[in-house]
């Protein structure tokens, strides 16, 4: 019987496979050509452009299991039995072939036969005025009156916006009595008995900006079935959280804390966000996402400290997250085995963000502590529900936490307030979500209606940087056009071009179309659904749609650029020679006059490093290796070995680039003919542009001898101006060095006899609380130990007191404290007083209880940390 995760989604594509359906696989998390989504959030999504009509399907009919994230639900992730940021959605799907009845019994026939559903607990709804459909369950299923209900246009009609829709049938599996009886417990319900497990959309409408729903002349079919959801079925579990498509990675927590996974509500809900979450994160990032502070990066990023959160609430105070990657990665292995491969990566991504978060949690806690001292400064007794979000939102700080805290202080939270603003936050989120729908498929629809008056071939720029052509169509202010004239920009698509459109990193093309009647300038080329469109400027003349012309690449630009392109190549061979097989190319920018190339490496790489790459590198070039391209498919191309980038979907057909027997990947750029070609390499820049990414930008060629000719002429210019020779350079900045050192010293030996002159001055401040000398001063230009010496001249004439003396600059201030043998015994602590006087001014320290010392950001907060000298001593007493 079928039962696991693995099987119930094989059992599916073979099931549809056998209906003649195109398998394909899962497409990566990150959206590839669709900036109105964050991510793949359905089955159909990477199917969009299929099913608005823009782009031609590779098969009428296509069955897939879709990883998919959503966030719009977080909040109660791990509270209820189905709430996911990362599911797993099958799908079948139909562009303009089967339809309604095709799809309904079908999906009767896997429920009841392959999955084994007894038919008596399963309920349809379908969309109240959708008669085709009822009379489809009943004549052709046979399923009795009552078990089809009839819903309204919420529940079982997809529409978002205008642009293709349709009314749904959904299937609900009946769980039983024992999984509730409330007024929720109904089909459409938010309760566990009745589990909506598939839902079949016809897409048979176009909604228009008139409100008009017009019938489509071809018809789609899109469903969705919830695979952790059908699991918890034949597995027979109370929530999608015990399936062996999540309880694994809870059992591996479970092992680590020693805690029961049903202890209480709240470990329970701990150990299942912390599950969750960490599918979403480590699959993301295989598929090339990466933490930061925006868009899905940002995503990923409140996705980890969410999961370290909750982490807290059963016993992790240090980094663990990065500890169950390789749990997660054998959980979903089936849908995404690149997790896998990806396993050293992951985990220090992971590792490295954790570690990032418990620092903003001591940020957090220095912004809540200055929030408390102001409300206690205006004598007020409620933090609003506006900072207490500013907590949440920024510093990822849980409101539970900042009620605890202001609790200790007498201090209450606006609940409200707060509520109020992650209301306005999610409203923000869904206005955003709506806002994208098939209507952002129109202008791909607009380009792709030219395809029919292309050539096969449309790109001719592999072999030649001129083509005889003609334009065939014209769009300016997404509108089509017969014709521009000079001074003005438009869009222009050819029937064959050797322009490169922006690709794979590559930047596109620039150069000229002309004949004897106009010239134009091609300013850019960049690809729109699937067509290489040509951004001019028309110079003179007049280009009219039918005219024919010659197309002209700018030659040094391409080579140029050509350069650039087989260098990466031969980069990211040498990175995985050098550092080792972990790494992967996450990110390149190819141009004319530099490369840009991303990749997964945990530290940054050491002088030594970066000159075995460059000095690989440039022996590769000097072998004069040939460059060869041939086209493969894709089974054909890997089995040679060739090298695929990370998060990429390939069609069957891929294009190898092949450079002698050093570099084998597959690759649709531009390249040399030899990798002599190239010529010199120089690596100018290496940086760390998120968590285990490392950034290197290098030049070649006339570029690469430009940087060389430009550092001798600083070199000489510095030489210069220190009087000496570049290769004496060395010696003289020793020199310097030594000189400044010595007058350091000077200078700090005449700041000590300044502040030793203070000293009577100092005396005089010091005040008695309850028989008790505090003496606390702010100095200026004093380092630590020059406050510690300061501080032994204060002791000799002192011989009972507490001491604090702060000096600042302009970005820092440092505490010394002191307290005296006698006071020692009476309990007071000079490292316990510093550590708090220090948190007022957004730092912290500590030490012995004789003598410590501490540092701060906040300068400008000096003074009322010394206040807070006085407020302590009167409280330990």
């Amino acid at each position: 019987m079928i039962k696991s995760g693995d099987e119930i989604r094989q059992a599916y594509l073979d099931f549809f496979e056998s209906k003649d359906h195109l398998v394909l696989p899962s497409a990566p998390l990150v959206p590839k050509n669709d900036p109105s989504l964050l991510w793949i959030n359905a089955g159909m999504a990477p199917f969009k452009a299929y099913f608005d009509g823009s782009l031609e399907p590779p098969h009428p009919r296509i069955a897939t299991s879709q990883k998919c994230i959503r966030t719009n639900d977080i909040e109660n992730v791990g509270k209820t039995a189905r709430h996911h940021t990362y599911f797993e959605m099958l799908g079948n799907f139909s562009f303009g072939d089967y339809f309604k009845e095709k799809a309904i019994i079908w999906a009767w026939e896997f429920v009841t036969e392959v999955l084994e559903f007894e038919a008596d607990k399963l309920w349809i709804t379908i969309y109240k005025d959708d008669d085709e459909a009822h009379a489809i369950w009943k004549e052709k299923v046979g399923l009795p009156e009552e078990r089809i209900v009839r819903m309204g246009k919420k529940e079982n009609f997809w529409q978002i916006g205008t642009g293709p829709c349709g009314p749904c049938s959904e299937i609900h599996y009946d769980r039983g009595i024992e999984f509730g009886d409330s007024s929720e417990d109904v089909l459409g319900g938010e309760g566990d008995r009745f589990l909506e497990i598939w839902n079949l959309v016809f897409t048979q409408y176009n909604y228009t900006e008139e409100g008009e729903y017009i019938e489509l002349p071809n018809k789609n079919i899109d469903t969705g079935m919830g695979l952790e959801r059908v699991a918890s079925i034949l597995q027979n579990t109370k929530t999608n959280f015990e399936t062996d498509l999540i309880k694994p990675i809870i059992d591996a927590v479970v092992e680590m804390t020693g805690i029961d996974y049903q202890e209480d509500e709240e470990s329970m809900t701990a150990y299942r966000v912390i599950a969750d979450h960490l599918r979403s994160v480590a699959v993301a990032i295989s598929d090339g996402a990466l933490p930061s502070n925006e868009g899905r990066g940002y995503v990923i990023r409140r996705l980890i400290r969410r999961a370290a959160r909750y982490g807290r609430k059963i016993g992790f105070t240090e980094p663990f997250l990065y500890e169950l990657v390789e749990c997660t990665a054998e959980v979903v292995k089936g849908v995404a085995p690149d997790l896998k491969e990806q396993l050293a990566h992951v985990e220090n991504v992971v590792k490295s963000e954790e570690e990032s978060f418990l620092k903003t949690l001591e940020q957090g806690l220095n912004i809540l502590e200055d929030f408390l001292v102001d409300l206690k400064a205006e004598n007020k007794q409620v933090l609003s529900g506006k900072n207490a979000f500013i907590l949440y939102d920024t510093y990822g700080f849980p409101l539970d936490l900042t009620k605890d805290i202001a609790s200790e202080e007498g201090i209450l939270v606006d609940e409200e307030g707060f509520e109020n603003e992650m209301a306005a936050q999610r409203q923000r989120a869904r206005e955003a979500r709506e806002e994208s729908s098939f209507s952002s498929g129109e202008i791909d629809k607009l380009y792709a209606s030219f395809k029919k008056e292309i050539e096969a071939v449309e790109f001719t720029g592999y072999n030649s940087l001129t083509e005889e052509t003609s334009v065939i169509g014209i769009i300016k202010d997404k509108e089509k056009i017969d014709s521009i004239k000079a001074g003005e920009k438009a869009n222009i698509i050819l029937r064959k071009t050797p322009f490169y459109a922006e690709s794979g990193g590559q930047i596109g093309d620039k150069g000229l179309l002309k004949n004897d009647n106009f010239e134009a300038e091609v300013i850019n080329t960049f690809e729109k659904a699937e067509i290489i469109v040509h951004q001019v400027k028309v110079e003179k003349g007049e280009v009219k749609k039918g005219d024919q012309l010659k197309a002209v690449v700018y030659d040094n630009r391409r080579k140029a650029t050509a350069r650039h392109h087989s260098a990466t190549h031969l980069l990211h061979k040498t990175l995985k020679e050098v550092l080792g097989e972990h790494v992967n190319q996450s990110g390149s920018l190819v141009a004319p006059e530099k490369l840009r190339f991303d990749f997964t490496h945990f530290s940054a790489l050491s002088e030594q490093e970066l000159r075995e790459i460059e000095k690989r590198i440039n022996l590769a070039v000097m072998e004069n290796y040939p460059v060869q391209t041939e086209e493969k498919d894709l089974e054909e191309a890997k089995a040679m070995g060739a090298e695929a980038l990370f998060g990429e979907k390939y069609e069957q057909e891929v294009r190898v680039v092949k450079m002698g027997d050093y570099s084998l990947e597959l690759c649709g750029g531009t390249h040399v003919e030899a990798t002599g070609d190239i010529g010199p390499f120089k690596i100018v820049s290496e940086s760390g542009i998120a968590a285990g990414v490392r950034r290197i930008e290098a030049v070649v060629g006339e570029f690469a001898l430009d940087y060389f000719s430009q550092q001798l002429d600083t070199l000489k210019q510095s030489a210069a101006e220190l009087k000496t020779e570049p290769e004496q350079l060395p010696n003289k900045i020793k020199q310097l060095q030594q000189e400044k050192k010595e007058l350091q010293k000077e200078l700090d030996s005449l700041k000590q006899k300044l502040a030793g002159s203070k000293k009577d001055e100092l005396l005089e401040q010091v005040k008695v609380v309850a028989g008790i000398n505090i003496l606390t001063a702010e100095l200026s230009e004093l380092d630590n130990q020059g406050l510690r010496n300061l501080i032994d001249q204060l002791k000799d004439k002192l011989d009972s007191a507490v001491i604090v003396l702060a000096s600042k600059s302009e970005q820092k201030v440092v505490f010394v404290a002191s307290v005296s043998k006698d006071l020692i015994e009476e309990g007071f602590h000079a490292g316990n007083i510093i550590s708090e006087v220090a948190k007022v001014a957004g730092g912290g320290g500590g030490g012995r209880a004789d003598m410590a010392q501490a540092g701060g950001t906040k300068v400008a907060k000096t003074a009322a940390a010394l206040a807070k000298v006085e407020e302590i001593i009167k409280k330990q007493l």
